[in-house]
């Protein structure tokens, strides 16, 4: 199997990764050893063990352990911190195993079971967003935010194939049919630098192997997270503004304009449910990504489905759109001008 190149040549040149540039994955350790190490179990690895000791490496108490991977239990002993091995869930002592039957931990009101990632991320995961956002300071709820946020688009589907859990579920008595099989998610990525059967399956290469899936792991974590960061939050923050203000844009609060293009559809749904206006907008106005072009666009009954809260023929549409025009801010009637002037109108 190729190195990843790709992911390895980032994590040498970024400064997020630091840390990661002179840590030593081992199997051993040596009498009179000062180092301290973050443990995991030897042999076969997979996507949520390396991004469990990825994401601790990201933080400044962990980033200089090296990773020891052994169940040997007077080994792991020694570690600071152990994850996905040991038989034990316990935070004070910072033991993160899922293996045990005893365990049937979740993310808040989630129904996947944790695995090693979920459990360091449910923990730890705070504090590594705001590690990360730095040097900004996020407040709690934008944190608590983006930690369920992060978590949903993350995190949860490496939980759900370490304990596997299907991706999606049949109704009744029906069968679930796949229609093609998914192998370039991250865990298959990860699993795919396992040593083939017939290649060097020594502790030294399969340790080698580890380091380059926890390259892989944290640089596509870290990658969603910065979306989230430098993204998804922006335009949260424009959409929100923009339904808060709609009283502004028409009398009726059914109609919301996006003076700034964003990514909205994501937001709008969550923002109204968080203002208790569930249902209410019925149009988004806003420019296109080009600048260039102005939209209407009736917001849809339901995610995923193409009936709409309130249809708008064009007879309609141009009859609604002199009335919304009385109500725009003069600002946003020069613009509008601009534009159509400039290129087109849509409505749909």
């Amino acid at each position: 199997m190729a190195v990843p190149t790709k992911a390895a040549a980032f994590v040498a040149s970024s400064p997020s990764f630091a840390a990661f540039r002179s840590v030593a994955v081992a199997s051993s350790l040596h009498e009179g050893d000062t180092k301290k190490y973050i443990g995991t179990h030897n042999g076969t690895f997979h996507c949520d063990e390396a991004l469990a000791v990825s994401m601790l490496k990201l933080l400044p108490k962990f980033a200089t352990h090296d990773i020891l991977r052994t169940r040997d239990e007077s080994k792991l002993a020694q570690c600071e911190i152990i994850v996905d091995v040991g038989g034990i869930y316990n935070p004070e002592t910072l033991r993160f195993d899922h293996h045990q039957r005893s365990f049937t931990g979740t993310f808040d009101q989630r129904n996947i079971k944790l695995s090693s990632a979920g459990l360091v991320y449910k923990h730890f995961g705070r504090e590594i967003i705001q590690h990360l956002a730095a040097p900004s300071n996020l407040d709690e709820a934008t944190l608590d935010m983006l930690h369920r946020k992060a978590y949903k688009n993350f995190i949860e589907h490496i939980d759900g194939i370490d304990n596997g859990v299907e991706v999606a579920t049949a109704a009744g008595d029906a069968k679930l049919t796949y229609n093609y099989q998914v192998s370039t998610n991250l865990s298959s990525r990860v699993s795919y630098l396992n040593p083939r059967w017939n290649e060097d399956q020594s502790e030294l290469r399969v340790n080698e192997q580890f380091l380059q899936a926890m390259y892989m792991t944290i640089t596509e974590f870290t990658d969603a997270i910065h979306d989230l960061l430098h993204s998804w939050l922006p335009a949260r923050e424009i959409v929100e503004k923009a339904i808060t203000e709609r009283f502004q844009t028409h009398k009726s609060g059914e109609i919301v304009y996006l003076p700034d293009y964003c990514p909205w559809k994501s937001h709008l749904v969550d923002i109204e449910e968080k203002l208790l206006i569930s249902g209410q907008i019925k149009f988004v106005l806003y420019n296109d990504a080009t600048g260039n072009m102005v939209r209407v666009q009736a917001i849809n009954a339901e995610s995923g489905s193409f009936a709409l809260r309130r249809a708008l023929a064009l007879s309609a549409a141009i009859a609604h759109f002199k009335v919304l025009w009385k109500w725009l801010p003069s600002r946003s009637k020069h613009q509008i001008s601009h534009n159509i002037s400039q290129q087109s109108f849509f409505l749909w």
